[in-house]
């Protein structure tokens, strides 16, 4: 073992990607398992590695962990992104759940039904702009500092922008209205860490493809 966390999920986004980017902020590295067939996913299950028969499955620290949001709670305490008492991470995990939320439907979005894309899209526009973005446009005018919790880089930061970025790439000007975001943006892709993780040949994910659906569908058949 290099001592580096190991992630197994598929070669793309889906429920892995915000571990992905979470770690990538945090500036570690890790290595990845690929899932191409039904054959790799039912051995995980039955060599009793997947606690609930659900990846992603995140090796670290001795540890074979599930669910990608104790995962991810995980990382964030580990690596000094979940604030620093409990009254910041309640506020951190309102807003990684409301994010959440959001990043569900662009989750599911590729699934779509070729009739039902262009609602399901407007959707999107309609939850990011009238619901999610304007709770962080305000959070950020009112206190004023660079991040969203404590004045101190954090897993819900590392959230927004990976959400900013994925409704830019299906609504490329959905930060119009949101001069705060856009300044949030433009300084989060610029932390050295984040920035290396934008950059191409990073662990970072393309949007999903016909192939990817593809490949969910058939690993992950019944």
């Amino acid at each position: 073992m290099s001592g580096k966390p190991r992630l197994t999920y598929l070669n793309g986004r889906g429920r892995m990607e915000p571990i992905r980017w979470l770690l990538a902020a945090a500036g570690v590295e890790f290595e990845e398992v690929y899932l191409e067939t039904k054959e790799q996913y039912d051995k995980l299950i039955k060599d009793g590695f997947l606690l609930f028969q659900q990846v992603p499955l995140v090796e670290i620290d001795g540890m074979k962990m599930v669910q990608t949001r104790a995962i991810m709670s995980y990382i964030a305490g580990k690596y000094n992104l979940y604030g620093k008492d409990l009254k910041e991470r309640a506020l951190i995990d309102m807003y990684v759940e409301g994010i959440s939320d959001l990043m569900q439907m662009i989750l599911m979005f590729p699934f779509s039904p070729p009739d039902a894309k262009e609602k399901n899209l407007e959707s999107i526009k309609e939850r990011a702009t009238n619901r999610y973005f304007p709770v962080f446009e305000k959070v950020l005018k009112q206190h004023g500092q660079d991040f969203l919790v404590g004045n101190k880089f954090s897993w819900a930061d590392v959230q927004l922008i990976e959400a900013i970025l994925a409704v830019e790439e299906k609504v490329p000007d959905v930060l119009s209205g949101f001069p705060q975001l856009q300044v949030f943006k433009t300084k989060m892709s610029n932390m050295p860490t984040i920035k290396k993780f934008l950059q191409p040949g990073s662990p970072r994910k393309p949007p999903p493809d016909a192939h990817y659906v593809e490949t969910v569908l058939k690993v992950f058949k019944k």
